[in-house]
């Protein structure tokens, strides 16, 4: 979640693309500044080399841990929303971001000191 400065004032809202079950009810940053998305994601790497198999297996296992009523409970009480997705998919989100910030990086003229 972030605030909105608008003018004087201050407003709460989620940095997602979209509405966050974790805040029913607030705006998302988007909604004022169109095109904002700034999100946290966590994921599990593997060696490079890992045969597609085990990734595969590693995959379903934790996916089938992730959605149980349980683990969602539990993570949603920390503040975190569960996304459980491909291998495929996660690196496709890797890759965007990637993409996204080093578009923020070089258009903000941001140096490593």
């Amino acid at each position: 979640m972030g605030q909105v400065k608008l003018g004087k004032l201050r407003a709460l809202a989620v940095t997602t693309t979209g509405p966050s079950a974790l805040a029913p009810g607030l705006p998302t940053v988007a909604a004022t500044v169109p095109g904002y998305e700034a999100e946290t994601s966590y994921g599990i790497f593997a060696p490079a080399k890992t045969p597609a198999s085990v990734i595969n297996r590693l995959n379903l296992e934790i996916v089938r841990v992730l959605t149980t009523a349980q683990s969602k409970e539990r993570l949603f009480g920390n503040g975190l929303e569960v996304v459980a997705s491909s291998s495929e998919q996660y690196a496709s989100t890797i890759k965007s971001e990637i993409v996204k910030w080093t578009k923020v990086i070089k258009e903000g003229g941001i140096k490593v000191d």
